[in-house]
């Protein structure tokens, strides 16, 4: 029945002299979902709202579910637009919406008008009663109920006039692309692939950098990464996932500084890397899925080790979030599954049986002159010799 949606906001709706911005900007990444459905769709702005029009024969409910991925939407209401021909004219048009939606009309209703056109001749209370009046009367089995209706009848009047009952939650959030771009360390684990979505919904475009040690990290915990990439970017647009091996570098670190502390050392030059990449790539700041006192590596004093080699900013969206509210996050996103396949990441290779959880600064520079030798020469070696990969 629905050819037409109305594409509601909420925190734009604050942006002030810069709100026009912020609506071309979803305006853009509307279009951008839409091109993965059959079909051709207009969308178009106006007075506070988005308009989508399916022009011609489209899936329903595969556009649905790209429209709730795209972060600056508050709801998706499937509407039927009504012209301007009279009330009377208004009063049946909501008379057959009615009818058409709601099959069994044993339910309580309210009418709620916006009129958003102040020329219009009749005030937003006298519409609710007249709208209601003649629902009423078409069909006597419904009643009304103007604190916990069944069906919310909104009628907007408008350039044109739109009726509907229902709003599908959207995500939320920011268009991506208005605040910027960030370096997401992108692990195999259930959490970076979560803190990557809750950054990405604030607006910020995401590019990605893996560690990968083969042989001690198959092609498959490579691909598994991939994929969870490319889950988070049915949100977030195209990831420039960029693939480091680690493998010379995690040896040597493990051959030269002591067990207890491989962890922590390790983690300061996958920053130290990352960084580099994110300053290459116009990235503003870096993102990890850290949680305080998660594992040994995420423990207060921890963090400050791994904060110290950075000049820039790391944000960390789950820090205070305990596993079963990431968990929760990675279900509705769809990542859980695909974080939970058995291959091993480079991370969990080289654990020590006993890590520093409190590890002092001024032991892990001394234990790091160990590396001096080799160290700059590898990390050359592993930016040289990265992957790129486009995921989207």
């Amino acid at each position: 029945m629905f050819t037409a949606f109305l594409i509601k906001y909420a925190e734009i709706g604050i942006k002030g002299r810069n709100r026009h911005l912020f609506e071309d900007a979803l305006v853009h990444q509307i279009k951008i979902a839409l091109k993965k459905c059959e079909g051709c769709f207009s969308i178009h702005k106006s007075q506070g709202r988005i308009h989508v029009e399916a022009q011609g024969e489209f899936d329903y409910q595969e556009t649905v579910e790209q429209l709730q991925k795209v972060f600056g939407i508050s709801g998706i209401s499937p509407v039927e637009y009504a012209e301007d021909e009279g009330f009377e004219k208004l009063c049946d048009r909501a008379v057959m919406y009615i009818g058409q939606v709601y099959p069994d009309r044993r339910k309580s209703f309210k009418v709620n008008t916006r009129r958003a056109r102040k020329d219009y001749p009749k005030e937003s209370m006298e519409i609710n009663a007249g709208v209601g009046e003649a629902v009423l009367n078409a069909y006597p089995e419904m009643r009304v109920d103007v604190h916990e209706p069944d069906i919310l009848l909104n009628i907007e009047i408008r350039d044109k006039i739109y009726l509907y009952s229902e709003t599908i939650p959207g995500p939320g959030g920011m268009p991506v692309g208005t605040g910027g771009k960030a370096m997401l360390l992108l692990s195999g684990g259930i959490d970076s692939p979560v803190a990557g979505y809750m950054i990405a919904k604030r607006g910020v475009k995401i590019d990605a950098v893996y560690f990968h040690a083969p042989p001690y990290t198959s092609e498959r915990a490579k691909q598994k990464v991939v994929d969870l990439a490319k889950i988070v970017s049915a949100y977030t647009g195209p990831i420039w996932l960029h693939v480091i091996n680690f493998t010379d570098i995690q040896l040597y670190i493990h051959e030269k500084c002591p067990h207890e502390e491989l962890t922590i050392i390790m983690r300061r030059y996958m920053m130290r890397i990352a960084e580099h990449i994110a300053g290459e790539t116009g990235c503003l700041g870096l993102i990890t899925g850290e949680s305080i006192g998660q594992v040994a590596s995420q423990t207060l004093n921890s963090l400050a080790a791994t904060n110290e080699v950075c000049e820039m900013p790391v944000y960390r969206p789950l820090i205070g979030f305990d596993k079963q509210e990431i968990v929760e996050v990675a279900n509705k996103i769809g990542t859980f599954e695909t974080s939970i396949l058995p291959y091993e990441d480079c991370c969990t290779i080289f654990v020590a049986k006993h890590p520093v959880t409190k590890p002092n600064l001024n032991v892990i520079r001394r234990h790091e002159i160990n590396l001096e030798e080799k160290i700059e020469e590898l990390t050359k070696t592993a930016l040289e010799t990265e992957e790129l990969i486009i995921v989207e």
